[in-house]
């Protein structure tokens, strides 16, 4: 092979090698970034954070405030079109406000990530509890779903979205329930670890 052989296979070899990495935020108000400035909100701050730490990933805003576990279902074909590589699936927090039924949100649960697993994508499932007016059965109930279906899944598993922002007035909207801009951000430090997890063992 000549030298132009050669120089023709080495400029290949880096756009064969890398290949794009694609985060699908399957989510709520929670990962939409309800009430915040676009720049504050949860899918673009991971997307900054990767890319500090040198990964050129792209983070796909699929929150929709509002949504439970029924909705993403009903829309995760869909979102499947911008074909993801990851995705980190948070959902449950508006069928818990909701008190509905946790066996039907564990199979709405368990539907998506059977999609996902399907079309290919490694799956990072994060855990949400349910608020406390329900009673501790339903509480019980609600909270075993999701490490029960992460080990299903074999998928892995944060167990707590709003691990060390839930319940804090200072890092959370007047409504006590979204995330502020700090808050985002503690969200983001807490799961980074989970997501460079993810994407290292793909």
């Amino acid at each position: 092979m000549g030298m132009l052989g050669l120089s023709l296979l080495a400029a290949g070899l880096p756009k064969a090698e890398a290949a794009e990495v694609k985060i699908l935020a399957l989510g709520d108000s929670l990962t939409a970034g309800y009430g915040l400035p676009a720049a504050q909100g949860f899918t673009v701050k991971l997307e900054a954070a990767l890319r500090a730490k040198g990964i050129a990933a792209t983070v796909i805003n699929g929150g929709v405030s509002g949504d439970t576990s029924a909705g993403g279902l009903g829309r995760i074909d869909w979102m499947l079109a911008d074909k993801p590589t990851h995705a980190i699936v948070e959902l449950g927090a508006n069928d818990g406000l909701r008190g509905l039924d946790p066996g039907q949100m564990e199979k709405n649960l368990d539907a998506i990530l059977t999609k996902l697993k399907d079309a290919g994508v490694k799956v990072l499932l994060t855990g949400m509890r349910a608020p406390p007016n329900f009673g501790a059965a339903y509480t019980q109930s609600f909270d075993a779903v999701f490490p029960r279906l992460a080990e299903r899944h074999k998928v892995a598993f944060y167990p707590f979205f709003l691990d060390g922002v839930a319940a804090n007035p200072q890092l959370n909207q007047a409504d006590g329930i979204h995330p502020n801009e700090t808050g985002v951000n503690t969200v983001i430090e807490r799961i980074l670890p989970s997501v460079l997890s993810l994407l290292a063992s793909s």
